[in-house]
């Protein structure tokens, strides 16, 4: 937790270093830059999670509609798979090799006394009778703890994510100098165009997502307000950005619309073409945008790209997918730039 938190204030100060630059340029210091930027950058993080709030709590208001058109769709599936096997049953198997319903037994004649004799109950043996499974179950507050626990590790580390980045933008000039300063001679200027490299890399891998995933949503977010499609201001957004997860993102991108449409939409046909506009949007950004705007700056063969997501997602699960494109490409910047690594570069590269 500590290194993904220290990372992504990394990649956050390399996104709003540009505009600190931008603002000092009217004689403001860096400092208060810095805290300008971050500010604003701050605000808009409230007013987005503000209006992704307002849409999930008009969505969770509306659950047990959803809970109970999920039931019937369930229901109807699967009373139709059950129609299915049958018929499938006597179409196939002749109706002489059909199992027949067993012959209902005879029932004993009645004793002399008018009533019937009574089946013995039979009696298990003991050893039998004691054989119980038990199971200490969990108890509810280590569930709870488990969880409170969680929450308050990622709560407390992302607390320090604002302030990291702060002091990285506020006193980059003296890191990036002392910094250099334990170099001399041609490392010294190794390392800053390294430097360089890496910054470049991890700015144009995240501002070319995210401009892609703002592109499909806008797009997906007008074709679902055209077919009226409950909370698209919310679902649009959502399934443009999940577009942009390496490898999974088509059926990501698809599942939010086709369950939001599920208490509007009775007709199978429309399902398909959400389905089908989607994946037409994920394979317009992947194939034709994506390549312009990071292919060109990130240079990672699909091998390495494969085999990155496997190694930092089994490292750090979500969270180490999604960074793991741009910590393997800025290895690659600094092995582009350092003379005895760039063997290794080319064997990233594409």
């Amino acid at each position: 937790m500590f290194c993904v938190t220290v990372l992504i204030a990394i990649i956050i100060a390399f996104l709003l270093d540009p505009l600190v630059t931008l603002v000092m340029r009217i004689h403001v210091p860096r400092a208060f830059a810095s805290f300008l930027v971050c500010s604003v950058a701050l605000a808009g993080l409230y007013l987005l999670g503000v209006g992704i709030y307002t849409e999930f709590a008009n969505l969770v208001a509306d659950l047990p509609a959803y809970s109970q058109r999920i039931n019937a769709l369930v229901d109807d599936v699967a009373a139709k798979v059950d129609e299915i096997e049958k018929k499938t049953w006597e179409l196939l198997i002749p109706k002489r090799f059909q199992p027949q319903p067993p012959a209902q037994p005879a029932a004993p004649p009645p004793s002399r006394t008018g009533h019937r004799p009574t089946t013995p109950t039979p009696i298990l043996p003991p050893a039998i009778q004691e054989v119980h499974i038990h199971q200490d179950p969990k108890p509810f507050y280590s569930y709870v703890y488990d969880s409170v626990r969680t929450f308050y590790n990622v709560a407390l580390m992302a607390s320090f994510v604002p302030f990291l980045v702060y002091f990285m933008l506020s006193w980059r000039d003296h890191i990036r100098g002392s910094f250099l300063r334990l170099f001399s001679g041609e490392s010294r200027r190794t390392v800053g165009k390294t430097l360089e490299g890496v910054a470049g890399v991890a700015r144009a891998f995240v501002i070319g997502n995210f401009a892609l995933g703002l592109l499909v949503g806008f797009f997906s977010s007008l074709f679902f307000f055209a077919i009226r499609m409950p909370y698209w201001p919310l679902i649009g957004p959502l399934s443009g950005f999940l577009s942009m997860v390496p490898y999974v993102g088509m059926p990501l991108a698809i599942l939010p619309p086709l369950a939001a449409g599920l208490t509007v939409y009775d007709r199978p046909g429309i399902y398909i073409l959400i389905a089908a506009v989607v994946a037409l949007l994920h394979l317009i950004a992947l194939n034709l945008l994506y390549p312009k705007m990071v292919g060109g700056r990130v240079h990672l063969n699909p091998l390495v790209v494969t085999v990155a997501l496997m190694f930092w997602g089994t490292l750090w699960g979500a969270i180490g997918l999604v960074l793991a494109i741009p910590l393997t490409a800025g290895v690659k910047a600094v092995c582009d730039n350092v003379g005895s690594l760039q063997g290794y570069g080319k064997l990233l590269g594409d």
